[in-house]
């Protein structure tokens, strides 16, 4: 007899998460149950540097960003977050409270999946407790980059850096919320110096800046530019 059941419709939006391809349907069924839908604005805080974490986070549209707040308020960017990504996966294996600030850039909608219910599938599916692994070693290498990005590169080097990996097709599509103030927080620095740096990449004939994208027009002379100290 066919099986007419009619999957959560939360399945299909898990069912794209890296993290959990290797799940079968009744499991991801499962974390659909108990997952909790949450919806943002543009600018809106999903949670606060030291707040107590509460479980994991999927992206189902939007973007964020995690970031460290300084005491007189400057940003450190740490990571954009697209559809399809998880954050805040820390708080599932540990009970340290939230080690950033993490802020919704446009409308967005997550899916929480509460820790304890990340926990029994953990003990109970060793395939996903690898990928999270993963996911967290890949977060790890991305700290570390960026630390040396911001002790060891000049800002139009860490630029150009960015540019290379952001780019697609030769061109840097940019969201609405993509402003120089926002790469600035990325590249650690201040908006000044961002537009300075575009101007000089602009100049020497690597890049061309328009409203909606920033075109590469040499990649080997960009790549040069990233490997400047």
């Amino acid at each position: 007899m066919p099986n007419n059941r009619i999957p959560h419709p939360t399945t299909t939006i898990l069912a794209g998460v890296l993290d959990f391809a290797a799940l079968d349907e009744p499991t991801l069924e499962a974390l659909a149950q108990v997952a909790v839908r949450r919806a943002y604005g543009g600018n809106q805080t999903v949670f606060f540097e030291g707040e107590p974490g509460v479980g994991l986070y999927v992206v189902e549209s939007g973007w964020f960003k995690a970031v460290k707040i300084s005491a007189d308020g400057r940003e450190q960017v740490i990571h954009f977050l697209g559809p399809g990504e998880t954050f805040n996966a820390l708080s599932v294996f540990t009970e340290l409270p939230n080690q950033a600030t993490v802020v919704a850039m446009e409308s967005s909608v997550t899916w929480l999946i509460p820790r304890q219910a990340m926990l029994q599938m953990l003990d109970t599916h060793p395939s996903l407790a690898r990928a999270m692994i993963q996911n967290l070693a890949t977060r790890v290498r991305h700290l570390v980059a960026l630390v040396e990005d911001l002790s060891l590169h000049t800002v139009e080097a860490r630029l150009a850096r960015m540019l290379l990996k952001s780019g697609s097709d030769g061109a840097v599509q940019r969201q609405r919320w993509a402003t120089q103030s926002e790469m600035a927080a990325r590249l650690g620095t201040v908006p000044d110096v961002v537009s300075r740096s575009l101007r000089k990449l602009a100049a020497d004939g690597l890049i061309r800046v328009s409203r909606h994208e920033i075109q590469i027009l040499d990649v080997d002379g960009l790549k040069e530019k990233a490997m400047l100290e």
